[in-house]
């Protein structure tokens, strides 16, 4: 009896084993250590609702890609919704660190800390390496892909607008667009929000709002011409048409027509051809005379031909009265680059 009592609160202990590592966080590949946890507020209620945003280590609040699966395929909305128990998903990321800020479904600040480290390889099983941050996509990356179509965990550059589930958004409405909207909300204050911009990207995402993607129809994707550095100048809105130094500026044109003022100094060559000629001249019983500007002298009867000259006739008109035959159209010509096309998308 005395063993039987042992073995059965041994296999207790174990089974509670069991159970309490359960509910530990996580700490399979790629996750911090808030995942799966339950969080509470200050007067010790389940946060219901909250928003854990994840950000880029070091970054005001520049939006982190977080996975639902190892295989970092699967994005997780930005931020994320704890559930009615204030328990946080099951999340994965890649290797290093990133920031966290937690809120209150009202968006009061619960939490924040910064440079998190993310426990274990995000690598799957076997022999293979971890990855490297480094060499994922990270949100508003572009690629160019030789192809037409949606691809998942991507959208096309093509001027549409992102949203919610429920926001009408023309290219995608989903809640995995989030991350996305918050990235390009804060880089790019020209792109247009459907009401105009709220308080804060997270508001207007949550008001169904949508935001307009960058339009790269029909144009090549050039690099700002001061990157961090002065300006190159090989860019410039005199020749581009708008400032080489804003990001998302727009300029160039397929085709231009010719000013004269930018047409090289040039003339048209014209000719006079004049021969040379005679004037007759006949008189009778007189002694000299003139005519054709000429002079002679006779004696009888008889024909005179005065001496041959040219008129020494010129061209210089500046009033357009005396031309040459007109030529040329007018009209514009092509001055696109060598180009092969593809789709260009942008990383959710």
């Amino acid at each position: 009896m005395a063993m039987r009592g042992i073995t059965s609160r041994s296999n207790c202990l174990i089974l509670g084993a069991l159970i309490a590592i359960s509910a530990t966080p996580s700490l399979a590949a790629g996750t911090i250590p808030l995942s799966m946890t339950q969080q509470f507020d200050s007067l010790g209620k389940p946060l219901n609702g909250g928003q854990l945003f994840l950000i880029q280590a070091g970054t005001v609040g520049a939006p982190q890609n977080c996975f639902q699966d190892s295989g970092l395929s699967i994005p997780w909305p930005n931020p994320l919704t704890l559930d009615a128990a204030g328990r946080v998903p099951q999340l994965f990321c890649a290797d290093g660190s990133i920031k966290v800020r937690l809120t209150d479904k009202n968006g009061v600040q619960q939490l924040v800390a910064d440079n998190v480290l993310v426990i274990g390889p995000s690598s799957g099983g076997g022999g293979g390496s971890s990855v490297d941050p480094t060499t994922i996509f990270q949100t508003g990356a572009f690629m160019q892909f030789y192809g037409t179509g949606v691809l998942s965990g991507w959208v096309r550059c093509n001027g549409r607008t992102i949203g919610g589930a429920t926001s009408g958004a023309t290219e995608r409405a989903n809640s995995d667009t989030q991350p996305l909207f918050a990235y390009l909300w804060s880089a790019d204050t020209n792109l247009a929000v459907s009401g105009g911009r709220g308080v804060s990207a997270a508001a207007d995402f949550a008001a169904n709002k949508t935001l307009a993607l960058p339009d790269c129809r029909g144009r090549v994707v050039a690099s700002l011409d001061d990157m961090g550095n002065s300006a190159a100048g090989r860019l410039t809105s005199s020749y581009f048409g708008t400032s080489g130094t804003l990001l998302g500026a727009a300029g160039g044109a397929e085709n231009q027509t010719l000013t004269i003022a930018q047409m090289p100094s040039h003339f048209h060559s014209a000719s006079i051809y004049d021969p040379g000629h005679t004037h007759g001249h006949n008189i009778t019983g007189v002694s000299s005379s003139t005519t054709g500007g000429g002079g002679f002298t006779i004696s009888g009867y008889g024909t005179a031909t005065i001496s041959a000259a040219v008129t020494g006739v010129r061209v210089n008109s500046s009033n357009g009265l005396d031309t040459t035959y007109s030529t040329g159209g007018g009209g514009s010509h092509p001055i696109v680059q060598p180009t092969i096309l593809a789709t260009t998308y942008l990383k959710l």
